[in-house]
């Protein structure tokens, strides 16, 4: 069976040795160095002035938008559109927050939200922020998106929970927006088993971010910082500052183990990507040869860094044909992320209206994929390719 991972970690022994001693030696395990250094590593290797990290990637979403929340960057009743196509922890935040969602359709060709669809969807209502998921790997056309949010006053962020290390020739997705989310969990591109993050360039927005982490408490502001706060707020005793708390928050701190384990797998970042990229290459050229598959198209991007093998079939017939072909060779597969979002029961809930989102429709009917990892063999790849390769019916 080719399974949807492999592997726990990157130099799975070595990982798994080195973190039995780290756990024999280590003085605490709740949040501290550890996570701090890794903050920093992180951050240098993404090209961001500040890294904040999380449990997970979803508790990155949910204190991004309540730390703009608390910031009074997006207001009480804001409308915010996002991917269409996309994971349910990208979603949900916005509804949680009490935003207005508003699903914005990607093309089935990229996966993703391009700028041309952004523009159809602003004719019919505007919105305050975006907040794009960078879908498996992929990219819509970002550089372009940014700059006509930057001249439409529209605050764009980004999940880059499927995408860490892709890149185009003006940066690292990730890089686009006022903030972006990461995830470490297993099978990402890099794991710390859970965990997640938030990059930013903004120090306001940094700032408050360190404070929605940890119950709304100043413990991990800098001393400046926290004069700061104390200050404002009259707090005048270390012991009342202990157990006072500026704003709305929640515990959603990581421990020592995921900035240990993220220190031992960000060495490995780089080339367990490449490998990526070369899997997806190998397969994209025989899918590139079957008239019943969509290629993913990729050209507007320098180099993405693939978190599975996306296929696209162009009826949901077909689709029925390759995954009895998937399944029958021992090939774990999944649906395309959550599919067109707005057909998730949980929606349904908070936003019955219908929306007219006909490329997340037909990647929900036509679409699904298969694991991505550098441990796939020769073997596999070519499993994977015959699995691909168009068969008479």
């Amino acid at each position: 069976m080719i399974p949807l991972m492999k592997t726990a970690f990157s130099h799975e022994y070595e990982t798994r040795r080195a973190l039995a001693d780290f756990l024999m030696r280590a003085p605490k395990l709740s949040m501290d160095d550890q996570c701090f250094t890794f903050e920093a590593e992180f951050a240098r290797k993404q090209g961001a002035k500040h890294c904040i990290l999380f449990n997970s990637g979803g508790s990155a979403n949910l204190a991004l938008l309540q730390a703009l929340r608390n910031l009074g960057r997006i207001k009480a009743g804001a409308t915010i559109g996002f991917s269409a196509l996309t994971w349910s922890t990208n979603v949900m935040p916005i509804i949680q927050m009490g935003f207005n969602p508003v699903p914005i359709d990607c093309d089935p060709t990229t996966l993703n939200v391009m700028s041309a669809g952004i523009e159809k969807a602003l004719a019919r209502r505007s919105i305050d922020a975006l907040f794009l998921t960078n879908v498996l790997g992929f990219a819509g056309d970002l550089p372009e998106i940014k700059a006509m949010c930057e001249d439409r006053g529209i605050l764009l962020l980004e999940d880059n929970c499927e995408a860490l290390g892709s890149r185009f020739r003006c940066g690292l997705t990730g890089g686009f927006g006022l903030g972006a989310s990461f995830s470490f969990f297993v099978a990402h591109h890099m794991s710390t088993i859970e965990g997640g993050c938030l990059c930013t360039n903004d120090s306001e927005l940094a700032e408050m971010l360190v404070i929605v982490r940890a119950n709304g408490w100043d413990r991990n502001l800098s001393a400046e910082q926290q004069a700061k706060w104390r200050a404002r707020y009259g707090i005048m005793s270390e012991f009342e500052a202990k157990y006072t708390f500026y704003d709305l928050a929640y515990n959603f701190r990581p421990t020592e183990i995921t900035g240990f384990l993220g220190q031992q797998q960000l060495q490995y970042l780089d080339e367990n990507n490449q490998r990526r990229f070369e899997n997806h290459v190998a397969l994209e050229r025989v899918v590139a040869s079957n008239p019943d598959l969509i290629p993913i198209r990729r050209d507007h991007m320098e180099q993405p860094a693939p978190f599975a093998l996306p296929i696209v079939c162009k009826t949901p017939q077909l689709r029925d044909h390759y995954l009895q072909q998937f399944s029958g060779a021992g090939v774990e597969v999944r649906p395309m992320i959550a599919g067109n979002i707005a057909r998730q029961p949980f929606y349904k809930i908070y936003d019955p209206e219908p929306h007219d989102l006909p490329g997340a429709e037909m990647l929900h009917e036509c679409g699904f994929y298969s694991g991505n990892y550098p441990e796939l063999t020769s073997r596999d790849l070519d499993t994977l390719a015959s699995c691909v390769t168009c068969r008479s019916r």
